[in-house]
């Protein structure tokens, strides 16, 4: 061996010996460690903002309960950052629990005494709410999956991040389970949730992947093993899911007609099954801003049906299925983590020779038992002329129509090893014009499914009465609506700009109340 080398290998095992040296310290004793902060006074929010630069560690809390404007007055000198943190809070009543590189501030839920209630009474609930975002940019996570570990229930968030989930009381002793693809799954206490609304932060999960090992993989392979493991993955048994449900139609970013439901889903077997699935409406209400002298009036075509048919592990999607292999590409671009486990981004297109309109869009399989845990695709928009009306209903004959995008998400979720169909969406724009108008109308269209709840006992599918019509038009089989809609089931919280637009039809609003 010669000197070089020798020196090499020497100075390797000592930075192996300085990293080994390094001091560490448990979660715990951050609590304990000392620092000085700046200034006679200081904000709370500078004093959070000091405490995290110093170690690393970030903050999750309630603003109602934390007022980043407060200010206090240092002790003077060194102290431990548990001390830093009560003055911060100003209230003895404000809890601290370290998970990772988070320290949680909460006012833990205190439940009244009651006596034992009758067997026949309804379970108390809990609401958990807050705002999913990225550590680093603040930036909100659209669809980041929320639940309860090993519970089966759970919502996503919307647009701008926000979620909320109702519970019972039972759940306090669980764990919420947040998760974003790409990012490190946050685990947190129930217990310290109800009653704060509190900004999740999400930390991304970067895999250090050699780009060999990703060339070395056929994904055409990747997909024919997850179609051969659907039964295995998916289930073999029937099971009933419970979701909220919504549509709407924009008109220039203003909605005309928003629909909402909470619906039952008698959901089949993934094995060879000749059951169709089927759904039921529990709850559902309707509003309408549509004006007199509106001319054109557009609405969602067979909504809930769309809704079943993107379960692609149920009604195989074409570009899963094999016999439809020549008609696209496929690459395997990434690996990434999701839920915690590690799954391939296999993207995919239509080949140049084909001229019809098909799908494009990114796939996530599971690395381990090949799962679909994730889809987004959109209809080629070279192509998406050639829609036309199939997706909208009752456009007048004078009026034509320019489809600008269609998009679609699916989304799954494992519990206690069976994945079960999580969130669907489905997205559409496009342009109206009148045959002697001047301008085009911009129309957005959307319909969305959450499912918050699924159990595999005592599954019976729905009497025939009682099936909803998944094939019309959703928004015409609800009466109007409904004040008491929501009562004790979970939703997604409508995005903020439909909450400003409701707010100005609250005029409109009392006319469906009767």
């Amino acid at each position: 061996m010669g000197p070089n080398r020798s020196r090499k290998i020497q100075a390797a095992l000592i930075a192996g010996l300085l990293v080994l040296s390094l001091p560490s310290y448990p979660q715990e004793s951050i609590l304990d460690r000392t620092f000085r902060l700046p200034g006679n006074s200081i904000k709370a929010s500078r004093a959070l903002g000091e405490i995290s630069r110093l170690t690393g560690y970030l903050f999750t809390y309630d603003t109602q309960i934390i007022n980043a404007n407060r200010t206090f007055t240092p002790a003077g000198g060194e102290m431990p950052v548990r001390v830093i943190l009560d003055s911060v809070a100003g209230d003895t009543a404000i809890h601290y629990l370290i998970q990772g590189r988070h320290i949680i501030l909460y006012r833990e839920t205190a439940l009244p005494p009651r006596p034992d209630p009758p067997a026949d009474s309804l379970p108390v609930f809990l609401s958990i709410g807050g705002k999913i975002v990225d550590a680093e940019t603040s930036e909100p996570l659209p669809f980041a999956t929320i639940g309860i570990s090993h519970r089966g229930k759970g919502t996503v968030t919307n647009y701008n991040g926000d979620f909320i989930l109702r519970i019972s009381e039972e759940n306090l002793n669980d764990t919420l389970t947040v998760s974003y693809v790409g990012y490190v799954n946050r685990l947190l206490p129930v217990r310290s949730l109800p009653g704060n609304v509190m900004t999740i932060t999400m930390d991304r999960d970067y895999i250090p992947i050699p780009e060999i090992i990703i060339r070395a993989q056929d994904p055409q392979v990747i997909l024919r093993r997850t179609v051969s493991s659907v039964a295995s993955n998916y289930g073999t048994t029937a099971a009933i899911l419970t979701g909220f449900y919504r549509e709407g139609v924009y008109r220039k970013k203003e909605p005309q007609i928003y629909s909402e439901a909470v619906l039952r889903i008698y959901k089949s077997p993934y094995s060879r099954s000749l059951q169709n699935d089927q759904i039921k409406v529990i709850r559902s209400r309707k509003i309408e801003s549509l004006e007199a002298k509106d001319t054109l009036a557009v609405r969602l075509k067979a909504g809930l049906s769309a809704t079943l048919s993107l379960d692609g592990m149920r009604h195989l999607f074409d570009f899963l299925d094999p016999q439809s292999f020549n008609s696209y590409e496929y690459h395997l671009t990434d690996i990434v983590t999701i839920d915690g486990q590690t799954a391939f981004v296999i993207s995919f297109k239509q080949k140049e020779w084909i001229t019809e309109a098909l799908m494009q869009g990114d796939i996530y399989i599971n690395v381990d038992d090949y799962s679909l845990m994730l889809a987004e695709f959109e209809v080629n928009p070279r192509y998406v002329d050639q829609t036309g009306e199939s997706f909208i209903s009752r456009l007048p004959k004078d009026y034509s129509m320019k489809p600008e995008y269609v998009r679609y998400r699916t989304r799954y979720r494992n519990v206690d090893g069976r994945y079960y169909l999580s969130h669907v969406r489905g997205d559409l724009g496009f342009l109206a014009r009148g045959r002697n108008k001047v301008f085009s109308s911009r129309f957005n269209v959307f319909f969305e499914l959450a499912v918050t709840e699924h159990r595999t006992v005592n599954v019976a599918r729905f009497d025939h009465e009682e099936l909803a019509p998944a094939y019309s038009v959703f928004s015409l089989t609800i009466n109007g609506y409904d004040p008491g809609f929501w009562k004790d089931f979970d939703f997604l919280k409508p995005e903020d700009d439909l909450v400003a637009a409701l707010e100005k039809l609250k005029v409109r609003l009392g006319e469906f109340n009767e």
